[in-house]
């Protein structure tokens, strides 16, 4: 069954009723979107409460951060926040394939709905055009037969009229064969449009018609059909995100099961313990034999008295709970308690040695480079890198001072000195080597033989490493004879494969299509890499 055969003369209520059905999309249309804001503003309020109760997840050195309660509480922050970040997708995710996509269909049926209703009413209009044509050509039949009776009429009496001349009979003889002519001319005009009329009727309610409502029954299926797949997206975007929250969910569970409160209780003893040992029994003093007893620190002998005594003993034995005045901090760390002091020494030696590190090897590539510069005036002047090279040579003397210190002060506290090592090869003020030993002081070994080039670690790198895969390719724009060991000539305009970048000390590592492989400068050739 379709409209067309059943609903023929229904054309106001098939236009309302998809009309109807075009207005019900719009309107679930508006409810995903206010269910998207909902999500969204639930989404914001869960990110800002995890961030309200998160303030410290980026001081990593607070002592609380150790505990595995507190580690939990910031694993369930963190899931709620990649739970919150599941409820946006789901709002983003129905905005674009509920919201956006039935917004953009509804757009389009619209427009195919009108564009069936001009046609309907196209039809309509030529049928009413048709129709008055007919009403036109029957009423002028109608008037042109009673005008050709009167005629006829009029000359059977002027016939029958015995004063009439001849000549009047037969004017009125011709008057009424015009009339009768005429008529009979109307009437076929009639017949004509009648039948024109009734097969463009026929034509309207059998076949346009029909055709245009079957045409509107397919577009308001579509759009039914269209409509509940947005139903089941409603559901599905929830739905398609369910392990990914059940996975958060997991999360804060795990994170409940993770909670330690035996290691949480190590824990506490590791930051907090003091090293000192438990006050020892009070002697007891006898205050009767005060005036006959040698002076001495636990006796009554003057200046000191029974309530100055008391006090000083009450101030050792209660001191656990009494409120202590917050001490003084000092660069030593002996205002904490010893097994304290013993840890942050040992921390700061170790910053301080990262530290240390960090100037050595920049000490290092300065010292290459001003080799370089002084084998290779063209490429640069050593004096340029003597301010560099001066303050780095300061900035090591000081950490090793730093570091000698607190050494010092570690083996006063008792702890054992277990710093970073760092690298021995170091170059002094004027681009010599220098060689340390951890603790600053110099090693027995030798200065290097200056015969050896400065490449010759470059060449350790060689033996050690197979063959990379080039990263880019490089064009030489100068010549370059590679005269220093480790290098490798090239001439203006050749291509290069480049297997290593330049790592600040102005060389670039670069390979020829024989296999032989060396640095060249940096700024002596043009760099393309790899994307």
């Amino acid at each position: 069954m379709d409209w067309g055969t059943e609903l023929w003369d229904q054309h106001d209520i098939i236009e309302k009723h998809t009309q109807s059905g075009l207005e019900l999309v719009e309107k679930y249309v508006k409810f995903v979107k206010e269910r998207t804001e909902i999500e969204q503003n639930y989404a914001k309020q869960l990110r800002n409460l995890s961030k309200k109760y998160n303030l410290k997840r980026s001081s990593k050195d607070e002592p609380e951060c150790r505990f595995s309660s507190y580690q939990s509480f910031l694993d369930i922050l963190n899931e709620t926040n990649d739970y919150a970040g599941q409820r946006e997708l789901i709002a983003e995710n129905m905005m674009m394939n509920i919201c956006i996509d039935l917004t953009k269909y509804l757009q389009e049926v619209k427009q195919e709905r009108k564009t069936y209703l001009m046609e309907a009413k196209k039809a309509q209009q030529s049928l009413e055009s048709t129709y008055k044509q007919l009403d036109s050509s029957k009423k002028r039949f109608e008037r042109e037969w009673r005008e050709a009776e009167r005629a006829a009429l009029y000359a059977e009496k002027t016939d029958q009229d015995i004063n009439a001349t001849k000549a009047d009979v037969e004017k009125a003889k011709q008057q009424a064969h015009m009339r009768a002519h005429i008529a009979e001319e109307c009437k076929n005009d009639y017949a004509a449009q009648l039948q024109k009329f009734n097969k463009e009727q026929n034509q309207f309610y059998f076949n346009d018609m029909p055709l245009i409502f079957n045409k509107l029954q397919d577009l308001d299926e579509r759009r039914v059909r269209k409509l509940a797949q947005g139903y089941v997206l409603f559901s599905d975007t929830e739905k398609h995100v369910m392990p990914i929250i059940g996975k958060c969910l997991e999360g804060i569970t795990k994170a409940g099961t993770n909670v330690n409160e035996r290691n949480d209780s190590m824990v506490v003893i590791e930051q907090n313990k003091s090293g000192f040992e438990r006050p020892g029994d009070l002697e007891f003093e006898d205050y009767s034999q005060g005036i006959n007893r040698a002076s001495s620190d636990s006796s009554l002998g003057t200046p000191k008295g029974p309530m100055e005594l008391l006090s000083k003993n009450r101030s050792k034995n209660f001191w656990l709970f009494s409120k202590r005045s917050k001490p003084t901090v000092t660069e030593d760390f002996t205002h904490l308690p010893p097994e304290q002091r013993r840890k942050r020494l040992q921390q700061r030696l170790e910053e301080i040695s990262k530290e240390l590190q960090k100037e050595v090897d920049q000490s290092e590539a300065l010292g290459k480079m001003k080799d370089v510069y002084e084998k290779n005036p063209q490429m640069g002047d050593p004096a340029s890198l003597a301010s560099q090279i001066n303050q780095t040579s300061q900035n090591i003397d000081r950490l090793r001072g730093e570091l000698n210190k607190y050494e010092t002060w570690l083996a006063e506290a008792g702890g054992r000195g277990e710093t970073l090592r760092y690298k021995t090869h170091t170059f002094n003020n004027n681009g010599a080597h220098d060689v340390h030993s951890p603790d600053g002081a110099h090693s027995d070994e030798s200065t290097p033989d200056p015969s050896q080039a400065i490449y010759a670690e470059f060449d350790d790198d060689f033996e050690d490493e197979e063959l990379t895969a080039p990263i880019g390719k490089c064009t030489a724009m100068y010549n370059f004879p590679g005269a220093s060991e480790g290098t490798i000539s090239m001439q203006e305009g050749e291509v290069l494969a480049v297997v290593e970048e330049d790592k600040g000390d102005g060389w670039t590592r670069v390979r020829r299509n024989n296999g032989d492989e060396g640095y060249i400068p940096t700024s002596y050739v043009s760099i393309t890499l790899n994307e």
